[in-house]
């Protein structure tokens, strides 16, 4: 049984290894107070240490977190994709369940305005304008 309840989302993340050559810019599958998995181009190793960076929350989020699982998804092409889970390394809990707390609310704008308003937003605009509106009061709680 997880221990911690998995929430999905494709929010941009930006992933740097030592073995990486440069920062890696990828989506999100999902995301919990433990971790999170996300989809890179470069091959990882488990038990590797990543620099995890979110810009699009408020107040942005730079982390480390450790490679506990990859699975090489895409076999059959020339530009193979690996799916890895990332524990989270640092101690804050308290930012990690609220940055949960916040892309789960990001996401459910993003559904919200397709269905009011008609209008299909990625996960980096839904996220610009939900912080713009409601990020200031999401704070107080």
């Amino acid at each position: 049984m997880r221990r911690f309840f998995r929430h999905p989302t494709d929010i941009p993340i930006c992933v740097k290894t030592a073995t990486l050559s440069k920062e890696e810019e990828c989506d999100m599958k999902d995301l919990s107070e433990g971790g999170l998995s996300c989809f890179l181009y470069s091959p990882i190793e488990v038990g590797m240490i990543v620099d995890i960076n979110i810009t699009t929350i408020d107040p942005p989020y730079y982390g480390q977190g450790k490679v506990v699982w990859v699975k090489l998804c895409d076999d059959n092409c020339k530009n193979p994709r690996y799916e890895v889970g990332i524990k989270f390394t640092d101690n804050n809990e308290m930012f990690k369940v609220r940055m949960v707390q916040q892309i789960c609310h990001i996401e459910q704008y993003k559904l919200r305005i397709l269905e009011e308003e008609g209008r299909e937003l990625d996960s980096n605009a839904a996220a610009q304008e939900w912080i713009q509106l409601y990020a200031a009061d999401f704070g107080s709680h």
